[in-house]
C-alpha cells in the first residue's frame, strides 16, 4: 500500500483553509460595538454622552472652550459636537474640541 503525499498535503492544506474561512466568517459576523452619542436635556439647553458598550466616556453638559457655564442652545448642536468628538476617537485623536472647530460647526457660542 502506497500513500500519494501529494494528495495527503493537498488534502490536508484543504482542510485547514476551510477552517480558516469558517473563523473568518465567524468574526466578521459578531456585532461590532460602535461609540454612541446622545443629547440629554440640561436646566439651561442641551449637553451630550458618548458611551462605548453602555459605559459612559464622555458626558459634557457645558459648550467646551468657552468662558461661559453655558448648555449648547439646541439639541443638533449637541450632537454635532459630539459627532465632532467621536470622528476624532475614531482616528485615535484627542477628544478635546477647539473654539475655531465649535465655528465651524456653527455651534452658536
Amino acid at each position: 500500500m502506497t500513500i500519494n503525499t501529494a494528495q495527503f498535503f493537498w488534502n490536508k492544506i484543504q482542510k485547514n483553509v476551510l477552517f480558516l474561512i469558517f473563523a473568518l466568517l465567524i468574526v466578521s459576523c459578531t456585532k461590532k460595538e460602535t461609540l454612541k452619542a446622545e443629547s440629554f436635556k440640561t436646566n439651561s439647553g442641551w449637553g451630550y454622552s458618548i458611551s462605548y458598550k453602555n459605559k459612559i466616556l464622555i458626558k459634557q453638559s457645558i459648550i467646551p472652550v468657552i468662558n461661559d457655564n453655558k448648555s449648547f442652545s439646541t439639541e443638533e448642536d449637541a450632537l454635532k459636537t459630539a459627532h465632532l468628538v467621536i470622528d476624532k476617537l475614531k482616528h485615535n485623536l484627542s477628544p478635546t474640541v477647539t473654539k475655531n472647530e465649535l465655528i465651524l460647526l456653527k455651534i452658536k457660542l
